[in-house]
């Protein structure tokens, strides 16, 4: 199974693509994920030239957009309505040599806006409906992530009513526990339409509110990542196993023992929150070395180098776990 990286994981190297590229060919990995914050310029000729350069180095390319969702806290209206802008990024990932363009509704926070989540995710099933041609004549398919937005049992919904033959399921199985879900839950649910992933390990514990999860290095999380890593090579053989690894967020607690949590989830399913449950009183927090910085503060300049420094630690024993005791990668 091909074995690649977000180059998320690295926005703090302050690398061009290019160097990007080089990264990933010397870590062995076989795809390159691009977001739009990776690129200066979007112009074909450079886009050709990253594709290029990619295919040198035997790496597959894949691109991806934000949010899709015109009443989404998380949408840049800015960068023109959301049938525009997926349009625009069908083209650049068509040029790139991408087979899917990764996109999202929003985020936790679209769970508790005046706009119901209903009409969220009506709203993305328009947007994608509008682009179903070009979709296909491009030979994109428009991947949407479980971005901390969505459940799989939603995300599954949206994609049946938008039409699987052109939108499919960007796997998140790191978004997947800060939303009381199992990863094992969310693959489960959406195995037959994942076209693509980002894949990244959790470790979950008990608080006096509920539960608290955080982020980690592939390997050191205690969601069985292993597992879920066997079952996504049965049921999504043909899907890139690629890795987004954020470490450097402190916990997120889940107050769920507070009645005001379950507002945001009217329709919880209790037979898969008590399977993340499960996780939860099996789990201890994270005891390993890691520079935890909270995004609402001001970076001190050394943590922030630090934090440099961990992305490409963490991402590169990432890699060597996933080749090693995975085997995933060609």
């Amino acid at each position: 199974m091909k074995l690649g990286l977000d180059l998320y994981s690295l926005r703090s190297q302050g690398w061009a693509p290019f160097e990007q590229l080089d990264y990933c060919a010397g870590l062995g990995l076989n795809v390159a994920h691009f977001g739009t914050e990776s690129f200066q310029e979007f112009d074909d000729e450079h886009l050709r030239a990253v594709r290029a350069h990619a295919s040198d180095l035997g790496l597959d390319i894949e691109f991806g957009i934000g949010s899709i969702c015109e009443s989404s806290s998380g949408f840049r209206h800015e960068r023109g309505s959301a049938v525009e802008q997926t349009r625009w990024g069908l083209h650049v990932a068509s040029v790139l040599g991408s087979p899917i363009l990764r996109c999202l509704l929003g985020g936790v926070q679209d769970r508790r806006t005046e706009t119901p989540l209903a009409t969220h995710i009506a709203n993305v099933v328009e947007t994608c409906r509008a682009v179903r041609s070009e979709g296909l004549d491009l030979g994109v398919k428009l991947a949407v992530e479980t971005h901390g937005d969505l459940q799989g049992w939603e995300m599954r919904r949206l994609i049946e009513e938008s039409g699987p033959d052109y939108v499919g399921a960007l796997l998140d199985t790191g978004n997947a526990p800060m939303l009381h879900e199992d990863p094992m839950v969310t693959l489960e649910q959406l195995a037959p339409y994942v076209v693509a992933s980002h894949i990244r390990d959790t470790v979950v514990w008990q608080h006096p509110s509920g539960a608290a999860a955080q982020w980690v290095a592939m390997g050191d999380g205690n969601v069985g990542i292993a597992d879920v890593a066997a079952r996504y090579r049965e049921l999504c053989p043909e899907v890139p196993f690629v890795l987004e690894i954020l470490t450097g967020s402190p916990p997120r607690v889940l107050n769920y023992l507070e009645p005001a949590y379950w507002e945001a989830y009217p329709n919880g399913r209790a037979a898969e929150f008590a399977r993340f449950e499960r996780l939860v009183r099996r789990g201890l927090p994270y005891m390993g070395t890691m520079v935890s910085v909270a995004r609402d503060k001001d970076t001190p300049e050394e943590y922030a180098a630090a934090l440099v420094a961990q992305q490409r630690y963490d991402v590169e024993r990432s890699v060597r776990y996933c080749q090693d005791v995975l085997g995933m990668g060609k």
